[in-house]
């Protein structure tokens, strides 16, 4: 995947993300969790492009752990909006799905990153 693609992805993740947020039932919970998770999953593509900018190859490892946390925070909430029963999982399927894919991309990219250090 190009560097452009998964811009475009994190772009894309973080908008299907604003748009879920914007439906979540008007409650306590779903306000706070929902505000984590839309900090979490807007970071996401913020932090990629910024270490698409990054100065060194460690500058760049260091950036893609930001994304790599953001990403899995990102998870983590979706999955507690699951599990506090304030969505179901056919709401919120495809998001986990993409965020999984975006983390194993991250992942990936750190390692490959650090065996060329």
């Amino acid at each position: 995947m190009s560097v452009e693609d998964l811009k475009k992805r994190t772009r894309s993740f973080a908008l299907e993300i604003i748009r879920f947020v914007e439906k979540l039932p008007h409650s306590r919970i779903c306000r706070v969790v929902g505000d984590q998770l839309l900090r979490a999953a807007t970071s996401v593509g913020a932090n990629y492009r910024a270490a698409c900018r990054a100065r060194s190859r460690p500058d760049f490892i260091a950036k893609l752990k930001i994304v790599e946390e953001e990403c899995d925070e990102s998870l983590y909430w979706l999955e507690l909006l699951m599990d506090a029963g304030s969505v179901e999982r056919s709401e919120a399927g495809d998001l986990l799905e993409e965020g999984s894919e975006i983390l194993s991309i991250i992942v990936t990219s750190i390692k490959t990153a650090r065996s060329r250090c």
